[in-house]
């Protein structure tokens, strides 16, 4: 029986495998090398273009016969001298009869012969013809009941009894509710046909047979009301009698074949267009999957599972697709896992991650190849176990994408701000370099726009179509929200520099201003005004006037540097209010750190001083005077002195003179804006009447000079002008030398011949008329004091020089020593010249007068 098929239990042949396979054996033992001969026989990789019929009858009726004449097999066959079974168990077969040797068959049709029902072999045992029919009906898309003319009609030689069982059963287990509901087309085949009865009545009594025993068998909950054209189609063929009309039967046979082929429903009256392989027959299971999908359904006839059909197909579904998901992923992880190894270096090292390049292209190709893989060789299943299969694909795929993406636009993230902020501090240096024109908001701008493009250039590149979680739209988002707050940032620290350059620019400016108003001190006079008047000069009087508008013109203009500068930032109004009232701030602290500098001891002592100079030195119109005995020294000391120490109490309180009260400090400086930061006030000094909490008041806070420092300073004053007196007195006296009268006489008595000589003589005449214009201009330019004191020093230092050069000259010649009879001990180390007084004698010791 089939001995040249590849039965169970023998180690197939290529040769065994040309005509067939034993699917099952009588021992009911599934083989499990079913798959090798669908591949062997290239059905394997036909995916579902593949047709899959059976035959059921009794037995010894011709079944494998009429096979092997249809699709040209070669099923062994009864022996005309015997009556015995030939078909035991499940055999298929391949057909032989295609397009390609001019057969209009379908291609890849797989026959199943099925063990006759109702043999002497089998007895009463039925189990196994119920099984194999139940088998064959629940695989096949087309199931060929094999039936002789005569059995028509009849109970048990028409099997109906045996379709009952088979038709309950195969309800109850694989068509459990109409979602799972499955089409098979019942072909009844009428052998010895001869013609007295129509086909179309034997038809409508087959078709009324099938109707009771479908009404009659037990239904699953909802299905009460099914009929059998609910699962079933039916068609009918007549063929002659094979022995009698044996060219009849092949010609009937042929075109029987010719049926076999693709068809589908007519729209009209839903009958047969074509072929009888209509596409809801086909179980939609893939070739290559064929040998689990059958395994799974004999296991649950043998066994009685309560499975139905789709869950068999879903087990096949799930078992091919986890394999194929799983071969598809070698060829992902070849191209991901070294992408992820470099994140993984790069974090394991503690260095930033790089922007891996090409990295979207890689991994959008990488995954577009993997789900194309699986599409096309899992497709073929179960649709909603593919679909399942293939969304768990999807996530695995994604979940490492995902985290590799998130992990690049992080990357490209932290590049991105770095970059931004090293370009637009770079192109600010440039800026300032140049000579400080620059436009910091359109670098902002422009860098910001180019930084954006690269990093949404960089999602563009992650992005994959049809995948919502490459939409990196919160990312751009997140990245435009921190780029702005870094351009904030930036903004800030550049309008902190502006205030900064702005703060030295009115240092400068005070630096200037304000020591011109303190130098003016110096000027007592005030041009033309007296200081003994009594009325103070405007340099004095309006000191701290000037002062004050001084500073507020420099501060104002300052302000408005500051805020048009500010605008070219695109600062915001809040951030340029603060700035404004830093700006204020810091501008009267630096006017108090000016005029501290101003009125130190030494700067200011100096100032009081010229001051009283030219108070007392210099008269009304500018002119110095000079000092005679007949001035009123004292009365101009006096007033000179007092004017200027009247100074000192201007100088120690910050007072405007109209008011006579300190300025409006909290005025000008203003309240403090609802936009300043505790690093705002970091660098800021407290300032009294502002900064209560400081304890420091406004009057502490415009006081200049102490009242200890006051004092120090009037005192020292005082004896400073007291020597500017004392040598004005010594001036008016030292100028003039009295001469007694009656030495004019006696010059006049003794020297009447001298003058006589000099009036006979022109040249002594003139010579006495120069003498005497030169003596009269140095009197009238109080010369002739100083003159005296010059010649007499001039006289003293010649006595002295000559006292040297003899003493020298005496201590290095011994001829002048012998002639003065000096001995020679006496000029040694007992009296030297270091010890001679100015008479030349024995200096007195000094020690011997302590020793008295």
């Amino acid at each position: 029986m089939n001995g040249h098929f590849a039965a169970i239990g023998n180690g197939p042949t290529a040769k065994q495998y040309d005509h067939g396979i034993q699917v099952i054996d009588e021992d009911k033992s599934f083989n499990t090398n079913l798959n090798d001969y669908l591949t062997e026989t290239h059905v394997a990789e036909s995916g579902f273009n593949y047709h899959l019929i059976s035959v059921f009858g009794s037995q010894s009726t011709g079944k494998s016969t009429l096979l092997n004449h249809l699709f040209g097999t070669q099923f062994s066959v009864m022996s005309e001298t015997e009556r015995r079974q030939t078909t035991k168990g499940i055999w298929l077969s391949k057909n032989k009869r295609n397009s390609a040797n001019g057969s209009p068959m379908a291609g890849n049709i797989l026959v199943m012969d099925v063990e006759g029902t109702d043999g002497r072999e089998r007895g009463e045992d039925q189990d196994f013809e119920r099984k194999s029919a139940l088998f064959a009906l629940a695989t096949s898309e087309v199931l060929i009941v094999n039936i002789w003319e005569h059995q028509v009609g009849l109970y048990q030689g028409a099997n109906m009894g045996l379709l009952k069982t088979v038709f309950e059963v195969n309800l109850q287990l694989f068509l459990k509710d109409r979602q799972s509901q499955t089409r098979s087309l019942l072909f009844f085949v009428i052998r010895d046909f001869v013609g007295n009865t129509p086909l179309e009545n034997l038809r409508t009594t087959l078709i009324t047979d099938l109707s009771k025993i479908w009404s009659s068998i037990s239904k699953p909950q909802g299905l009460e009301d099914s009929k059998i054209e609910d699962y079933f189609d039916f068609a009918f063929s007549a063929l002659p009698h094979k022995i009698y009309q044996p060219e009849k039967f092949l010609a009937e046979v042929d075109r029987l074949g010719a049926r076999f082929t693709t068809g589908h429903r007519s729209t009209k009256d839903q009958e047969f267009v074509g072929g009888v392989f209509l596409p809801e027959y086909h179980r939609r299971i893939p070739a290559d999957g064929l040998s689990v999908y059958a395994g799974g359904v004999w296991d649950q006839i043998v066994n009685n599972k309560d499975l139905d059909l789709p869950t068999q197909q879903e087990l096949l579904a799930q078992f091919r697709c986890d394999e194929i998901a799983r071969e598809v992923l070698v060829g992902f992880d070849t191209v991901i896992a070294p992408l992820e190894e470099q994140q993984v270096e790069a974090i394991r090292l503690g260095k930033p991650a790089a922007v891996l390049a090409d990295l979207g292209a890689q991994g959008a190709g990488a995954r577009e190849k993997c789900i194309k893989a699986f599409e096309t060789q899992a497709s073929r299943y179960h649709k909603g176990v593919y679909t399942m299969k293939r969304g768990e694909l999807e996530s695995k795929i994604d979940t490492r994408l995902k985290a590799l993406y998130q992990a690049q636009l992080t990357a490209a993230h932290k590049a991105g701000v770095a970059a931004f902020s090293e370009a637009v501090s770079g192109a600010v240096k440039a800026g300032q370099k140049a000579g400080g024109s620059y436009e910091f908001a359109e670098i902002v701008a422009k860098q910001k726009a180019k930084t954006l493009q690269i990093f949404k250039t960089e999602a563009k590149s992650l992005s994959i179509p049809g995948v919502a979680w490459s939409n990196f739209k919160p990312q751009y988002k997140l990245f435009e929200k921190e780029l702005d707050e870094v351009s904030a940032r930036l903004r800030k620290e550049e309008m902190r520099r502006l205030a900064i350059r702005v703060e030295r620019w009115v240092r400068s400016r005070l630096g200037d201003a304000i020591g011109l108003e303190f130098n003016k001190l110096g000027s007592g006079r005030g041009g033309s005004v007296s200081p003994e008047g009594g009325e103070k000069p405007a340099t004095e009087k309006d000191l701290w006037d000037r002062v004050w508008n001084a500073f507020i013109g420099i501060v104002k203009e300052a302000e408005t540097r500051f805020a048009e500068r500010a605008k070219s930032f695109e600062a915001s109004p809040e951030e340029v209010e603060v700035g404004l009232w830093r700006l204020r701030r810091k501008s009267w602290v630096a006017l108090r750190e000016k005029i501290e500098e101003e009125v130190m001891e030494s700067n200011i002592l100096m100032k009081l001083r010229e001051n009283f100079e030219d108070k007392f030195r210099y008269d009304e119109d500018g002119v110095p005077r000079i000092w005679r005995p007949t001035d009123d020294i004292e009365g101009i000391y006096t007033k000179a002195r007092e004017s200027t120490l009247g100074l000192v109490p201007l100088l120690s309180r910050f007072r405007l003179s109209e008011t006579y009260a300190p300025p409006d400090l909290p005025a000008f400086i203003g309240v403090q804006p609802a936009g300043v930061e505790p690093e705002d006030e970091e660098d800021l000094l407290p300032i009294g009447g502002i900064d209560e909490e400081e304890g420091k008041s406004l009057e502490e806070e415009t006081t200049v000079l102490g009242e200890s420092k006051r004092q120090d300073l009037v005192v020292r004053f005082k004896k400073m002008a007291d020597g500017v007196y004392v040598e004005a007195k010594r001036s008016a006296i030292g100028g003039i030398t009295q001469v007694p009268l009656y030495f004019y006489v006696i010059l006049l008595i003794l020297g009447w011949n001298e003058i006589l000589m000099v009036l006979r003589n022109p040249f002594l005449i003139l010579l006495i008329l120069v003498m005497g214009g030169g003596t009269y201009i140095a009197y009238s330019l109080n010369l002739l004091g100083p003159m005296m004191q010059m010649s007499n020093a001039a006289f003293n230092q010649a006595v002295d020089i000559g006292k040297d050069r003899l003493r020298d000259f005496l201590v290095n010649n011994e001829t002048a020593r012998q002639a003065l009879a000096v001995p020679a001990r006496q000029m040694g180390a007992d009296i030297s010249l270091d010890r001679l007084d100015s008479r030349g004698k024995k200096a007195q010791d000094i020690s011997d007068d302590d020793d008295i």
